[in-house]
C-alpha cells in the first residue's frame, strides 16, 4: 500500500475538486500538471486539506473513487504483524460552491484507544492562470490574506483592492484546537477517545464565497451533496430514447451525466441566470463560446435546453464595440469569459475575450437550427438583433465583403490561431510551415456558409425580411464558388487547410476538410472525394480521424493540433459524412469513437494521441488533455444522429 498519485475529479455545476487517491489535497503541483484543489470561478478556494492521525499520514487501504459521494479506506502503517488499531473511512462530495466530506473513525481493537486527528487547511486563492505551464508570474499588489478562528471552524479571506474572496469551514463536532503551522495554514485538531470497537464521526463543510458569485448553500453531508448531483444528472439522462447499439446507448448516457455537470452559470440579456456548458474540467472550466456552441449543437436533438441557454448567454456578452485588447469588434461573439483575480485586474485578456473567428459564425447556425429543428420562433424574434449584429461583422470586420472570406490574424498578447485549432503551429503547411499576417482557415469558412444559409432561412421565415434574406443567400452562393477556386488542391485532391495573406495554400492535409462536409460548403463531387480520403490509414488511426494525415513533416502523435484525435472533431466528421451520403464512412468513424469510450469508462476525452490502433489495443491518452470536456461529452449524441442505432 502506499500514497499514490492519481487524481480524482469532483465535478458538480461550476465547482470541482481535484483530490489525491486517499481524499487529500496536497498543495503541491509540478508546473503544467493538472492543479489539486476546489476551484470556484477560476479560484482556487482550498490549497491544502491533507489528514494525518497521531501526527502520522495514513495509508491508503482503498483509493478514492469518482462515485458520488466518493470514497477512500485509511489505515496506520504498518505489517503484517501488526493489524491496524483503527479504519478511517472518507466520503467526500462537491456541491454548487463547496465541498463536504464526512470522516468516521472505527477502531479495530477490544480496549479503549486515544487518537489525535489533524486537518491541515489553507486557502491561496490562486487564479488558475497562475498555475497553467507558460512560466508567468503576476504582481498583485496590496494583496493581503487573513484567517479567522471561528467558534466551529475557520475562515480564510483575501482582499485585493475592490476583490474580496473567502472560504469558510465548518465542523461538527468544534474541532478542539485550531492551531498555527507557520506557513499559513490551519491545522484542525480533534481528541478522539474511542470505546472498543467503537467508532466517532466528523462532518466538515468548505463554503467558498468567490468575488462577485453567490452564497452557497452547501449540504450537511456528502450524501445530500450526492442526491443533489444524483438529481441534477437524473434529470438529464433520463427520457433521450437511446439506440439499440449498447455501446453507443452507454456513451450518451455518460456524455448526458457529464454534460448535467458541466454547466455553469451565466446571465442573458435581461440579466436572467442561465446553465450553459463549460469547456472543461480542469482548466477551461468557464464559458468559451466555440465549445459551448458546438456542444449545443451536437446535444439539440435530444437536450434542445442547452441551445436555448447557450444562445441567449453568447448574445449578452457580445462586442458592442472595439476593444484592441480583448479582440472585440461590433458584432463579434465572445470566445472566452473568466470570472478569476488576474481577468478583473486585466492582467490576462480572458475576462471578455473575442479572440476566435468562428464562435460568431457558429452562433447564427446554432440560432438557425434551432429554429428549424424545434419550431421555436421566440428566440430567434428575440435574437434578431443580435443576429444581424454577428451577420454584420461577418461582412465587414470579419472580412466576407473586403476579403472574400473570413480571416483572422494572430493576437501578441492571447491566441496566436483563431480558428478551432489553436494552437500556435496548427495552421500550417504539410512541412510545418506556419503562415504569417492574416490566415484565412478553411474551417471557418464552412461555418460562415452555413450561417449565411441558416440566417437567409430565419429573414425570409421569422423576420419577414425577403430582400435581407436574398441578400444572404447571395452572399452563401458567391462564398461557396471563391471557395472551392481558392482552396480545392488539384495535386492532392484535396482543400488547403488554410490561405496566407497572398492567397497562397497551406497544403497540409487536415481533419478540417470535414468540418466542410457538416457544413456543406463543398460541391458532392468534392465532398465525396474528401470524405473517403479521410478514411485513408495516414489520416484514420483506428481510433477515429487524425487531425493531420501521418507521413507529413508536420505530423505528430502526441501534438495538440497535429496528428491527435479529437472526439468533438471526428464526430463533426461523422455528420458531415452522414450529409454527404457516406453511411459506411460515418459508421466506422462512429465505431472507432465508442470503442475508444468502452476503454475508459464510457467516456471520451477531450483528446488521444494519434498512434495506430494496429500497434495499440487500446487509445494511447494525450497528456494534459481536459478529463471532462462538454464537447467530447456531446459527441456520442452526434454520432447517434449521423448513424441512428446501427
Amino acid at each position: 500500500m502506499s500514497r499514490g498519485l492519481r487524481q480524482q475529479l469532483l465535478v458538480h455545476s461550476g465547482t470541482f475538486a481535484a483530490l489525491d487517491d486517499s481524499g487529500d489535497i496536497g498543495g503541491s503541483h509540478p508546473h503544467g500538471s493538472p492543479p489539486d484543489g476546489l476551484f470556484v470561478r477560476d479560484a482556487r478556494h482550498l490549497s491544502r486539506w491533507q489528514l494525518t492521525v497521531d501526527g502520522a499520514v495514513p495509508e491508503v487501504l482503498s483509493p478514492l473513487t469518482g462515485a458520488a459521494p466518493a470514497r477512500a479506506v485509511l489505515v496506520p502503517r504498518g505489517g503484517r504483524q501488526e493489524p491496524p488499531a483503527y479504519t478511517l473511512f472518507r466520503e467526500q462530495a462537491v456541491c454548487e460552491g463547496g465541498f463536504t466530506e464526512r470522516l468516521r473513525v472505527v477502531s479495530n481493537r477490544p480496549v479503549p484507544l486515544g487518537l489525535r486527528i489533524e486537518l491541515t487547511v489553507d486557502a491561496d486563492f490562486t487564479d488558475q492562470f497562475e498555475l497553467r505551464a507558460d512560466l508567468r508570474t503576476y504582481a498583485k499588489p496590496g494583496a493581503v490574506r487573513s484567517r479567522e478562528v471561528l467558534d466551529d471552524g475557520v475562515e480564510f479571506g483575501y482582499r485585493r483592492g475592490d476583490w474580496h474572496s473567502a472560504t469558510v469551514v465548518h465542523c461538527a463536532p468544534a474541532p478542539d484546537a485550531v492551531t498555527h503551522t507557520g506557513t499559513g495554514a490551519r491545522r484542525l485538531l480533534w481528541q478522539l477517545d474511542l470505546a472498543p470497537h467503537g467508532e466517532q464521526e466528523l462532518l466538515l463543510r468548505v463554503l467558498a464565497r468567490p468575488h462577485g458569485g453567490q452564497t452557497p448553500a452547501v449540504p450537511a453531508t456528502p450524501d445530500l451533496a450526492a442526491a443533489q448531483l444524483a438529481d441534477v444528472e437524473g434529470e438529464f439522462t433520463e427520457g433521450v430514447e437511446l439506440p439499440a447499439w449498447p455501446d453507443l446507448a452507454a456513451a450518451c448516457t455518460r456524455g448526458l451525466a457529464d454534460l448535467a455537470v458541466l454547466r455553469v452559470p451565466a446571465l442573458g440579456p435581461d440579466g436572467e441566470t442561465l446553465r450553459v456548458p463549460a469547456a472543461g474540467v480542469p482548466w477551461f472550466f468557464a464559458l468559451l463560446g466555440r465549445d459551448a456552441l458546438l456542444t449545443s449543437l451536437f446535444a439539440l436533438p435530444y437536450r434542445p435546453a442547452l441551445a436555448a441557454a447557450t444562445l441567449p448567454a453568447l448574445a449578452a456578452a457580445q462586442a458592442t464595440r472595439s476593444e484592441r485588447a480583448a479582440v472585440a469588434q461590433p458584432g463579434k461573439i465572445v470566445h472566452e469569459v473568466r470570472h478569476g483575480e488576474l481577468a478583473h485586474f486585466g492582467q490576462v485578456p480572458y475576462g471578455r475575450y473575442y479572440g476566435s473567428v468562428d464562435a460568431t459564425p457558429l452562433f447564427l447556425v446554432l440560432l438557425g437550427t434551432y429554429t428549424e429543428l424545434t419550431g421555436d420562433t421566440a428566440l430567434a424574434r428575440r435574437l434578431e438583433p443580435h443576429a444581424r449584429a454577428a451577420v454584420t461583422w461577418m461582412l465587414d470586420h470579419g472580412g466576407l465583403t473586403s476579403r472574400g472570406y473570413l480571416v483572422y490574424r494572430a493576437d501578441e498578447g492571447g491566441l496566436a490561431n483563431q480558428n478551432w485549432k489553436d494552437s500556435p503551429g496548427a495552421i500550417c503547411s504539410a512541412d510545418g510551415e506556419r503562415p504569417t499576417g492574416p490566415v484565412t482557415a478553411a474551417a471557418a469558412q464552412g461555418y460562415a456558409y452555413d450561417a449565411l444559409c441558416r440566417t437567409a432561412g430565419l429573414a425570409r421565415t421569422v423576420w419577414q425580411d425577403p430582400v435581407y434574406s436574398a441578400q444572404l443567400a447571395r452572399s452563401a452562393t458567391d462564398l461557396r464558388e471563391r471557395f472551392q477556386r481558392d482552396f480545392w488542391m488539384e495535386e492532392s485532391g484535396f482543400p488547403a487547410l488554410a490561405l496566407d495573406a497572398d492567397g497562397r495554400q497551406y497544403d497540409a492535409l487536415a481533419s478540417d476538410a470535414g468540418h466542410l462536409l457538416w457544413s456543406g460548403l463543398l460541391d458532392k463531387e468534392y465532398g465525396e472525394t474528401v470524405g473517403r480520403r479521410l478514411l485513408e490509414e495516414d489520416f484514420f488511426s483506428g481510433w477515429g480521424v487524425r487531425t493531420l494525415a501521418a507521413g507529413q513533416g508536420a505530423y505528430h502523435p502526441l501534438s495538440y493540433h497535429r496528428g491527435s484525435v479529437w472526439p468533438h472533431d471526428n464526430a463533426v466528421i461523422a455528420l458531415g459524412l452522414a450529409r454527404y451520403g457516406l453511411h459506411d464512412e460515418a459508421t466506422a468513424v462512429a465505431t472507432a469513437l465508442v470503442e475508444a469510450a468502452a476503454t475508459n469508462d464510457r467516456r471520451l476525452p477531450e483528446v488521444i494521441a494519434g498512434y495506430s490502433r494496429a500497434s495499440h489495443s487500446v487509445p494511447v491518452p494525450y497528456p494534459h488533455a481536459c478529463v471532462r470536456e462538454s464537447c467530447s461529452a456531446a459527441a456520442p449524441l452526434a454520432l447517434l444522429s449521423a448513424v441512428g442505432g446501427v
